[in-house]
């Protein structure tokens, strides 16, 4: 088992360094809003100078405007924030948004790799299960990877709210924010706003087509995996797969509207999907429109 996951780990790698050499040509750090200024020194006041800049305590201290001087800071910090919860966690062998999102985890961290940012992580459930920091290296990454594979949740619930407000708390610099999830709970749009204005934050939906459209054209009870609360499934009724799909559609609209208030990009990736080229499309749009 541990052989074939370093294959895979292997595979994934590859195909991750011919996203961003070959085509993502070098831009894999321009379609991101990047980790920000950081404070470098002060000079004496110009009349080019943006007035905004002055630094006033400089300026009352020594009777003369100074303004100060910014540098960029280069390196990116890769944050996931990694839903473990029940739905996604709790069947394996039927459902395949585990493994969806370990494999968006893995292609973009080796992307990061071949830039030589850091990677971190944070898995939670209905509580915090697992920090990682950010470090650099394949070593660490692939570690980060082979703990969401082998991971044994100790919780059912998801509680994004009490996630977010840890990562708020614990990056101190600004970050690349990845939220890897279905997204099926609520309560976490203030505590989204309030990582969103620090971080550039990305909400990654993983979903199956079931998730969307009501195709079983049969009897049977449906139960969340998180509470344990069962429902009939009327597949047979055509009323009842109506009403589904229009439920799920009008519940992703909304949930995009609530991203895209917050200044929150969304990413959608199906579990019949190849995630190589949804980033690809992603990394593309957010480019375009840059």
């Amino acid at each position: 088992m541990v052989r074939d996951m370093r294959a895979k780990l292997n595979r994934l790698y590859l195909v991750s360094r011919r996203l961003v050499e070959e085509i993502l040509s070098g831009s894999y750090r321009s379609v991101f809003r990047g980790p920000g200024l950081e404070f470098s020194d002060v000079r004496e006041y110009s009349l080019q100078d943006d007035f905004r800049m002055i630094d006033w305590n400089v300026t009352a201290r020594l009777g003369y405007p100074y303004t100060r001087l910014y540098r960029e800071e280069r390196e990116l910090v890769l944050f996931f924030v990694v839903d473990v919860s029940a739905s996604l966690f709790y069947s394996p062998s039927i459902h395949k948004r585990r493994e969806l999102q370990q494999m968006v985890l893995a292609l973009l961290s080796f992307c990061a790799i071949q830039n030589n940012d850091k990677v971190g992580a944070l898995f939670f459930s209905d509580g915090i299960e697992k920090w990682i920091p950010p470090r650099k290296g394949k070593r660490h990454v692939f570690r980060l990877i082979n703990d969401l594979e082998g991971w044994k949740p100790r919780g059912k619930g998801s509680d994004l709210g009490r996630a977010l407000v840890t990562v708020g708390g614990q990056l101190k610099k600004r970050a690349i924010v990845f939220v890897l999830s279905d997204f099926k709970m609520g309560g976490y749009a203030k505590e989204l706003s309030r990582v969103a204005r620090k971080h550039d934050v990305i909400a990654v939906r993983l979903y199956e087509p079931l998730d969307e459209e009501f195709t079983i054209q049969g009897y049977l009870r449906l139960q969340d995996p998180e509470t344990g609360a069962q429902i009939p499934g009327a597949g047979f009724s055509r009323s009842f797969r109506e009403t589904y799909s229009e439920y799920r559609t009008f519940w992703r609209r909304i949930w995009k509207r609530e991203c895209s208030k917050r200044g929150v990009d969304t990413l959608e990736v199906a579990s019949h999907e190849d995630p190589g080229i949804r980033l690809i499309q992603f990394f593309q749009r957010r480019r375009k429109y840059r």
